[in-house]
């Protein structure tokens, strides 16, 4: 390697020198070398680059210390120091930056695409003499579809976001993700810089910036997290890296946030200046027209959706599709039993196509019954808590309890005979064990009279 490094090195020294061909650049240089002009170059064999491949202590340096800075700074991984091209391309690229890649024509919200397109679209232009908030946050119920319709919106507007999610909201170091926020935001700003649209995504920002309750603890990476988005919401166009305090005016960002309660989050951040606020909660016809997206490739009617919906109204969005999913099992099970269970692996670990199913015959009165099925589970989870009973005492059946999970819980417990236990024989006990008797109080006596002193005492005079 040294030596090519050298001959390459020697060549464009002298293809410039003589005002070479770019093929006569091109070429490798040989210790005999001929150019173009006829004249010849002898080339020694003393490589003054071979410093380089030498491992020393300041290479060792550099390798204790991997890891501890940016990787564009060392050398790459498994190999020997700075000496190595590290740079790809996928240095380039955001860890963060997500490709929608959503098939299918789904529902989108029309309240929620007006929502959101407003606001990206205020973020992007320029408004005489108004503030307008930088984040947009979308709140509502679990399971309502907030991310995918925030996923949709992307797709339809043509946005590929970074994304961040509640999990990078801490860290084991402080203010490691304070600087991951500012770091992706900038990263953003370099794709709109580039002339293409994006957005900085969190998910669930409550559950990694929120307090949940008085048992969950605040930690300086929750403090740190809620202030350095009120600092890019104050100043969206000068965001800098920690350790980086050169003014530098870059594209503002639309930051869109989705959680299920942000009265959890610090109030100067989702005040209404900073944070622009919509409540998610979907109508009749937006559930509807879910669950057509859902089973629009099964031959289900309208009719027999809103059947559906109508049945289980207080369902969030996503038990739709787990009623689908439900569908899938019977022919789950009858691959188990084509293959046996011993055989599974080889048809599922490391093979070049997997398991294809063909699509089972949806009827609603099988949609219905896993329905029910679902409901019946749910119940279950509300009727028996374990949890309740477990933490209170120790629950142990006995003599006259239950192990059953049906007869514990704070919710229908069955009321239980109070325990008695059966008498036990009586048995003489030693003499050695016996109680002694207590011993008689002694009789009262009087205190003694105080002294007195004779010098003290009163005396008669003679006269």
């Amino acid at each position: 390697m040294a030596f090519a490094l050298q001959t390459t090195f020697t060549s464009a020294l002298v293809a410039k020198t003589n005002h070479a061909s770019f093929s006569a650049r091109s070429t490798v240089a040989t210790p005999g070398f001929k150019v173009t002009n006829g004249s010849k170059v002898c080339m020694s064999k003393f490589d003054k680059w071979a410093a380089i491949g030498e491992v020393g202590d300041e290479q060792q340096d550099i390798a204790r210390g991997r890891g501890m800075v940016d990787d564009l700074f060392q050398g790459g991984q498994g190999l020997s120091g700075t000496a190595n091209a590290i740079m790809t391309s996928s240095d380039y690229t955001s860890q963060g930056l997500k490709t929608i890649t959503i098939d299918g024509d789904y529902y989108i919200s029309p309240a929620f695409l007006d929502k959101f397109t407003v606001h990206i679209v205020k973020n992007y232009i320029d408004l005489p003499k108004i503030k307008v908030p930088l984040i947009l946050g979308i709140w509502g119920g679990k399971g309502q579809g907030k991310t995918f319709q925030v996923e949709l919106a992307f797709k339809k507007l043509g946005i590929s976001p970074i994304v961040m999610s509640a999990g990078e909201l801490e860290s084991g170091n402080a203010g490691e993700p304070a600087k991951l926020i500012r770091q992706r935001y900038r990263e953003a700003s370099d794709i709109i810089k580039k002339g293409k649209m994006c957005a900085l995504f969190i998910n669930d920002l409550d559950a990694g910036a929120g307090r949940m309750g008085g048992s969950t603890q605040y930690t300086v990476n929750n403090q740190m997290v809620n202030a350095t988005l009120m600092n890019i919401a104050d100043n969206p166009t000068n965001v800098q890296l920690p350790g980086s305090y050169k003014v530098e005016t870059i594209p503002r960002v639309p930051i869109i946030c989705t959680g299920n309660d942000f009265s959890t989050l610090y109030a100067p951040l989702i005040r209404d200046g900073r944070m622009e606020k919509f409540y998610w909660n979907p109508s009749r016809d937006d559930r509807v027209g879910v669950a057509m997206g859902i089973f629009k490739d099964d031959g289900i009617t309208q009719q027999d959706i809103e059947r559906i919906v109508d049945t289980f109204p207080g369902q969030s969005i996503d038990f739709f599709g787990a009623i689908r999913s439900r569908v899938y099992d019977d022919a789950v099970r009858a691959f188990i039993a084509s293959e046996g269970l011993e055989g599974l692996a080889k048809k599922l670990v490391n093979v070049k196509a997997k398991p294809e199913f063909v699509k089972p015959s949806m009827t609603i009165g099988e949609l219905m019954t896993y329905g029910d099925l679902l409901v019946q589970e749910q119940d279950n989870v509300k009727r028996v808590q374990l949890a309740d009973a477990y933490l209170d005492g120790a629950e142990l059946a006995g003599s006259g309890g239950s192990s059953m999970p049906e007869n514990q819980g704070s919710n229908n417990q069955p009321a239980q005979a109070a325990y008695t236990p059966a008498p036990s024989p009586i048995t003489p006990v030693p003499a050695y064990n016996q109680p002694r008797a207590p011993a008689p109080a002694p009789a009262y006596t009087p205190p003694a009279p105080a002294y007195v002193p004779v010098e003290n005492a009163a005396v008669k005079s003679f006269w």
